[in-house]
């Protein structure tokens, strides 16, 4: 990125309608251009150059934190060059050359930011596997990216074991803090203790494959987005401004990202997991881009736990999934004589969500208790960081997905390719090129051995995300759900996310999904599967023999309260109290289950498809 040129541009490209956008976010995306070099390397941009700095090389990268009360690790950037150092001659040792895939299935933890950067400066290619992975799932994406390595640990070695036997190209597993030696073909820390701490990084271009993510795979297979190195410069600007102007700088009235920016006090955290888009592109990469602290947790998220680390590891930024503060809201809602910022000390400066809409309520509880604006933000794996707030730079819009991050040009299109009027739905799609006619640097390269699919993703120069929104007077965008997840309802168009962010007002409900539930003369009727907060879970097992009783009512009093707030018919014709609802790793709320589960119940193919 070059914000040493902060003059606005002539006549930057415009798109065929015009949008009343708020002066200061029109002038940082006229001032704002890409610098892509030619050579470029995700591990040196992340670690290599501030190792190589003895006044930066001291400087903490990852925290690892155990729990209240507990003693911590801390690693320094020249601990963490020092241990992809040896990694990368291990694993150059064991066969693997540039191109080839390496599979990293880890949770947050000290060794697994070691091995990403490791892979990196290889020239290899990075392919991250949840822990939550099953033998079955490890074993599709392993045997279909021909994964020559895989690092696992002792939680994920055992699925690990099951699936390689249908993997032949998968040479070597590599065990961390793995007890038997007979899982694995190569102990990680004796390892790396017999190999040289030297290694000359591979000069990589900035278009070459890194970084190999399987998408969720929620209609047919799972595939592989291939994701270049200069993707990384591509995610800068919106992690910039999603995390409230981190790493900006003012040039006379124009304020525009700046990677060289100092922001060495600033500590993140996320409970995203690293072996997704969230945590690793959001999170674990850009903060070492910035030569910041990263807090690194292995254990499972509550809103007491996330409360405490921020407060014990003085965390200024962070990426929550809405679930997570949802969670948060109904465990600790705070007050007026006490807020939750104060009650636990925290000292945040900015929150990103994503993977769902926030909703208003949410939005007024990061104001209210925990001091902050937080800022929604909107991508996918092949195209991250695209559209988001940013409440310290552009005023957000409670409820608005936000508008494009600088260097992206974005726009609402219909199925023709055609760019839509204000307030017309329509698929978010990202143009290849900038606002100024120049590459953009975001896009993935493909899906892995799949032109077809790849194709399918664009429309011209369009890739679509799939995800349905409008644009206001204004330019903000406002989301309406996944293209699968809306539905009609006689005749009316259904968006989930309007109706369940209403139901989470209800102090009885903790979390919503809606979906159709099929009938015969409206093609299909408005049902919310409910999951209900602590208090009302506990008066509903005492209810017992009065259960039916109990239910109803509640049930009448939900859809009174949707009743009241949205249009007659939005309001769930039927409830269906669940304990949990089904959800992707991500923390996305996996509403095709419960689509498939309806469709079943009726017999019936899924309503809206």
């Amino acid at each position: 990125m070059d914000a040493s040129k902060p003059e606005p541009v002539s006549a930057p490209h415009q798109e065929s309608i015009s949008w009343n956008w708020p002066a200061s976010y029109a002038q940082m995306h006229s001032a704002f251009h890409w610098d892509v070099p030619e050579h470029f390397n995700m591990a040196q941009a992340c670690c290599g150059r501030w190792a190589a700095n003895p006044v930066t090389a001291q400087r903490t990268a990852l925290r690892s934190y155990r729990g209240a009360g507990q003693v911590n690790d801390w690693f320094s950037y020249a601990q963490l060059q020092q241990g992809a150092n040896r990694l990368s001659q291990v694993l150059r040792q064991a066969g693997v050359g540039v191109g080839d895939r390496v599979a990293i299935v880890l949770p947050q933890r000290f060794e697994t930011a070691v091995a990403y950067i490791a892979v990196l400066q290889l020239g290899a290619v990075a392919m991250p596997l949840s822990q939550l992975f099953g033998p079955e799932a490890l074993a599709f994406r392993l045997q279909d990216s021909a994964a020559a390595v895989a690092l696992c640990d002792a939680q994920t070695v055992g699925n690990m074991r099951q699936a390689r036997a249908q993997c032949p190209a998968l040479r070597v597993v590599i065990g961390v803090d793995v007890q038997d030696a007979d899982d694995v073909d190569m102990d990680y820390r004796q390892a790396l203790a017999q190999a040289a701490a030297n290694f000359e990084p591979v000069l990589t271009r900035a278009h070459d494959p890194a970084i190999l993510i399987y998408t969720s795979g929620t209609t047919g297979n799972p595939k592989g987005a291939c994701i270049p190195h200069r993707a990384l410069i591509g995610n800068l600007t919106g992690f910039m401004c999603s995390q409230n102007g981190l790493g900006f700088a003012s040039y006379g009235e124009v304020v525009v990202p700046d990677p060289r920016s100092d922001c060495s006090d600033a500590v993140f955290w996320s409970p995203a997991d690293w072996a997704w888009t969230g945590g690793l592109m959001d999170a674990l990469l850009p903060t070492l881009y910035f030569g910041c602290c990263i807090v690194g947790f292995d254990g499972r998220f509550s809103p007491q736990l996330a409360l405490e680390l921020m407060r014990d590891c003085h965390v200024t930024h962070t990426f929550l999934f809405p679930t997570a503060l949802k969670a948060m809201m109904k465990a600790y809602g705070g007050s007026p004589e006490q807020t939750v910022r104060a009650q636990f000390g925290l000292q945040l400066e900015a929150i990103m969500s994503a993977g769902e809409a926030v909703g208003d309520a949410v939005f007024a509880y990061c104001q209210d208790q925990l001091g902050v604006t937080v800022n929604e933000m909107f991508g996918q794996t092949e195209i991250n960081y695209i559209v988001g707030n940013s409440s310290a730079i552009w005023p957000p819009k409670p409820g608005s997905m936000g508008m494009a991050y600088p260097g992206h040009r974005v726009a609402v299109i219909d199925e023709q390719g055609r760019e839509c009027a204000p307030r017309q739905i329509g698929d978010v799609s990202v143009h290849r090129l900038d606002p100024h006619g120049q590459p953009d640097p975001i896009f993935f390269l493909g899906y892995w051995r799949n032109d077809e699919a790849t194709a399918a993703k664009y429309t011209g120069d369009w890739c679509r995300t799939g995800d349905l929104a409008f644009r206001d007077e204004e330019g903000y965008l406002w989301y309406q759900g996944r293209s699968d997840d809306v539905f009609k309802s006689a005749g009316y168009r259904i968006g989930p996310g309007e109706i369940e962010n209403c139901l989470v007002k209800h102090p009885a409900v903790a979390n919503a999904a809606v979906v159709p539930m099929p009938d015969a003369q409206r093609g299909a009727l408005v049902k919310a599967y409910v999951v209900l907060s602590a208090s009302f879970a506990q008066e509903r097992a005492k209810a017992l023999g009065e259960r039916e009783v109990f239910d109803q009512a509640l049930i009448e009093q939900l859809q009174a309260h949707v009743r009241g707030k949205l249009a007659p018919y939005e309001y769930p014709k039927a409830i269906e109290f669940i304990d949990a609802l089904p959800m992707t790793t991500t923390g996305k709320v996996q509403r095709r289950v419960l689509r498939l589960l309806e469709a079943e119940r009726a017999g019936a193919k899924p309503a809206g498809t």
